[in-house]
């Protein structure tokens, strides 16, 4: 799966079944449309709309109920099970307050959709070195309120969505190992975000596992 952001590059890669005559995109199963780029006259949720793989709408804290809504009868006129996941990432500050109300709307309309949750993006910041990374404990911070909402809500947390690696980097802070900001210098390799190192991917999966024993 990836954000479908570079148009001409997913266009290129949209095909017809000849069988069903649906379009598809190949370039991916599963394609999602970024925080950034959901505006619903924009060009990414038109082309979105035109192809049948399952998809996905990053969901930040400035979206409203009523874009959100609109974005949902857009992708997914039909209701189709399966078609549409929500991907929130509001940030640990935010989420408490920002996801109940959203939650309760899309309840209301009837909307079928798969909640999950991307405690990274909305957790990111520089640090006085100039490195862009995520604290672990924030990370886990958001995730714990997004099980804990959806319990409160009676709904299901569907998925979680991580960026991370195999390999030994420092590049997010926090974690077992205690990575500190003059940690992130050692080995910082990412092109672009700061992604989880192969153990604090596996700590957050075995905590993971833990919040789906207690709550749900």
């Amino acid at each position: 799966s990836h954000e479908a952001l570079l148009l001409g590059y997913e266009n290129s890669l949209t095909r017809q079944d000849s069988l069903s005559k649906k379009w598809y995109n190949c370039s991916a199963h599963f394609l999602w449309i970024g925080d950034r780029t959901r505006q619903i006259d924009g060009a990414h949720v038109e082309f979105l709309s035109g192809v049948d793989n399952p998809i996905g709408i990053k969901i930040g804290p400035s979206i409203t109920k009523d874009e959100l809504l609109f974005l949902c009868k857009k992708l997914n006129p039909k209701n189709k099970p399966g078609r549409l996941s929500l991907i929130v990432r509001m940030g640990a500050d935010s989420i408490r307050r920002k996801l109940p109300p959203i939650i309760r709307a899309i309840k209301k309309s009837g909307q079928t959709v798969l909640w999950i949750c991307d405690p990274m993006h909305g957790n990111t910041y520089k640090t006085k070195t100039g490195y862009k990374t995520r604290h672990f404990d924030t990370i886990l911070e958001e995730l714990e309120h997004f099980f804990a909402i959806h319990r409160a809500e009676a709904t299901i947390p569907g998925g979680v969505h991580f960026e991370l690696t195999g390999d030994n980097v420092t590049e997010c802070i926090g974690g077992a190992r205690e990575i500190s900001d003059l940690d992130l210098e050692k080995k910082y390799e990412t092109a672009c975000d700061p992604r989880l190192n192969n153990e604090q991917s596996l700590e957050l999966a075995f905590l993971v596992t833990d919040l789906l024993r207690n709550g749900h």
